[in-house]
């Protein structure tokens, strides 16, 4: 009871996190009138983001199932040979979690991958998978053998090679992104040509794909560490806002902490102004780990205290009071760490037609968070949004990715916004968006570039300074232009 107690109260690790991904945008909005939701749309030729805004035409979408070999090469080759032979785009998805088109090519062959090949070799830390492998999947194949993912995204629905290719982080400390836990990738190149890559052969291949949004290569299989599980127990500290990156550091300094992550009280009343520090241990007795499972029940019923914050502040502060006060009581038991990130993204699924979940995440060195929660106490407030959670992770330095959010240790500040879905509601959310990006960049801060494609081209080159290089890399592995996305026509096609 108590582990589901404390995933229940405490949810905004996982689902939190991750459910807003789900509720994903595209790159062209089709035009609302001030009052009306969108609909789903039943037309064929269309491909759309969970958000339901963001309908975009596609030439064709497949789905292949095939294990990584010679017929998964050879389809992956036709769909290249027929978008050459139109100058159409190519681009391969899983979930499709995105939310400004990074999944999506525009009139162009849409490829989904569905297939859950898990090969652990225990030897040697390492697992092989197939290229739209969930995380739900690996965990079903490494929890019963003792081992789980090293790094993974929350959720569990993400795929391992979606997950590299936007070089998503966890909250297991004290890692970079999951790119830095892959050990090669296997891939077809625009030319048709099969490489493998990693760090010793292929090597600039393979950090360009790191965080490359699919841009670089098709990716069908990977290599990627794990380690072993554990049963671990949280501890609980409340501190003001401004105490709380000297006390993260503290924690991450600290060799026997394995996970943690951080919330902010997001009550009008109180913004920004308290804090809540979770760390997690190993426990003493490590002979008897249960099987990995989800939060089960619990998380419904945090489903609905997290759904009734949405324009009541007195709920707000009551979930603050669960997490500080409820949680710790109830939850101090331990835990499998697979069951900890063994969370869908449905679980908070809104289930309201007229409004959509947007996530944001920016980075900033530990110097500069109290000027991050400044930035955020002078923009987030003034906007119409509601503004639902924030968890704060940590992510190592990342000098590999060329477009690396990370260039020194950095917080992590994961946000979830209740939009609603009308012209005005996206219009208050870009100036929000563009207004928070000028403020985080002005403080040697980054943004992340899987959302929602509101900052401004300037914007996007000073944050991402290698920008220029990476195009004009991209241009020779693929002169023909052929694998595009949302990211790729917003922001690079003009460098």
């Amino acid at each position: 009871m108590a582990g589901l107690m404390r995933r229940g109260l405490l949810l905004g690790a996982g689902a939190a996190l991750g459910w807003a991904g789900a509720r994903a945008l595209g790159p062209n909005l089709p035009v609302l009138d001030g009052t009306a939701a969108v609909g789903p749309s039943d037309a064929q030729g269309v491909l759309n983001d969970a958000s339901l805004l963001s309908e975009t035409p596609v030439h064709s979408h497949i789905t292949l199932g095939q294990d990584p070999g010679e017929a998964l090469v050879a389809a992956l080759r036709g769909e290249l040979k027929a978008a050459a032979s139109e100058s159409r785009a190519v681009n391969i998805g899983a979930a499709r979690h995105s939310m400004g088109g990074q999944a999506i090519p525009r009139n162009g062959h849409a490829v989904s991958f569905d297939n859950g090949l898990i090969e652990p070799d225990t030897a040697a830390g390492t697992y092989r998978c197939h290229a739209g492998a969930r995380w739900s999947q690996v965990i079903a194949a490494l929890d019963p053998i003792g081992f789980g993912p090293k790094v993974m995204q929350s959720n569990h629905d993400f795929g391992v090679a979606a997950t590299y290719c936007v070089n998503a982080h966890g909250w297991p400390v004290p890692f970079g992104p999951m790119g830095h836990t892959v050990r090669a990738v296997e891939m077809v190149l625009p030319s048709g040509d099969l490489v493998r890559a990693s760090r010793e052969e292929n090597a600039e291949l393979f950090t360009h794909a790191m965080g490359g949004y699919g841009l670089t290569g098709l990716i069908i299989a990977m290599e990627v560490e794990m380690v072993e599980n554990q049963l671990v127990e949280p501890s609980f500290a409340e501190m003001p806002a401004e105490a709380f990156a000297p006390a993260f550091q503290a924690a991450l300094d600290d060799p026997g902490v394995t996970m943690a992550y951080g919330r902010l009280n997001v009550a009008r009343a109180a913004f920004f102004d308290e804090a809540l520090l979770i760390t997690y241990r190993p426990a003493a007795d490590q002979s008897e780990i249960p099987p990995a499972t989800g939060s089960g029940w619990m998380s419904h019923i945090a489903r609905h205290v997290y759904r009734a914050q949405l324009g009541n502040e007195r709920l707000k502060g009551v979930r603050w009071w669960t997490e500080t006060d409820v949680g710790p009581a109830l939850g101090g038991g331990a835990a499998n760490r697979n069951s900890l990130m063994n969370e869908p993204v449905a679980t908070l699924d809104d289930r309201d037609p007229t409004r959509t979940d947007i996530l944001h995440e920016y980075f900033v060195g530990f110097d500069r968070f109290p000027d991050f929660l400044e930035v955020c106490r002078r923009v987030i407030p003034a906007s119409y949004q509601e503004f639902l959670n924030v968890t704060l992770r940590y992510v190592a330095q990342d000098d590999e990715a060329w477009l690396s959010y990370a260039p020194v240790p950095r917080i992590a500040a994961v946000m979830s916004f209740s939009q609603e879905m009308t012209a005005r509601g996206e219009a208050d959310m870009a100036r929000m968006t563009e207004a928070l990006i000028e403020g985080i960049i002005g403080i040697g801060g980054s943004y992340y570039l899987p959302y929602r494609p509101h900052a401004t081209q300037a914007q996007f080159t000073r944050c991402y300074k290698r920008a220029g290089e990476f195009v004009a890399q991209k241009r020779e592995i693929d002169p023909g232009l052929l694998l595009r996305n949302g990211l790729w026509d917003g922001y690079m096609a003009a460098l």
